[in-house]
């Protein structure tokens, strides 16, 4: 059985390491869709999406209208401090594909209930691309 849910945020970001556009500031209108596999409990629910807001919810306020950085972009993280910006600090550049698996590792982390076997993560950077992550365990 698999549920999903969608989630939106406004966040900037920049790719230090891109020779074109990217490399500047920019910013993206990001969906995620989370997606839990498992089995189903005895009242026939796989998770209360309730208690999936509770995981999920804080890790989008924590994104929304921040600015995404590389921990080891030093232009960038100068220039975003002196402008006192909130920020989020990603050991890694912040392509969509390391935002998903960050999201899906940071859900798996969070204490899912014990008949979740499996989780995905999609996303969208744009309204037609997107990464994803998934793992089963």
């Amino acid at each position: 059985m698999k549920i999903a849910k969608e989630y939106r945020w406004e966040m900037g970001h920049r790719l230090s390491f891109h020779g074109g556009k990217c490399v500047n500031f920019h910013g993206h209108s990001y969906k995620a869709r989370v997606t839990l596999e498992g089995e189903r409990d005895e009242n026939g629910l796989l998770v209360d999406f309730y208690d999936l807001d509770k995981i999920v919810a804080p890790l989008v306020e924590s994104l929304d209208h921040s600015f995404a950085l590389n921990a080891a972009d030093e232009k960038a993280s100068a220039a975003v401090a002196a402008l006192g910006l909130k920020t989020t600090q990603f050991d890694g550049e912040t392509t969509v594909e390391n935002l998903s698996a960050w999201m899906a590792r940071k859900i798996r982390d969070a204490g899912l209930p014990a008949n979740i076997k499996g989780i995905a993560v999609r996303v969208y950077e744009t309204e037609d691309a997107y990464a994803e992550s998934s793992e089963r365990w």
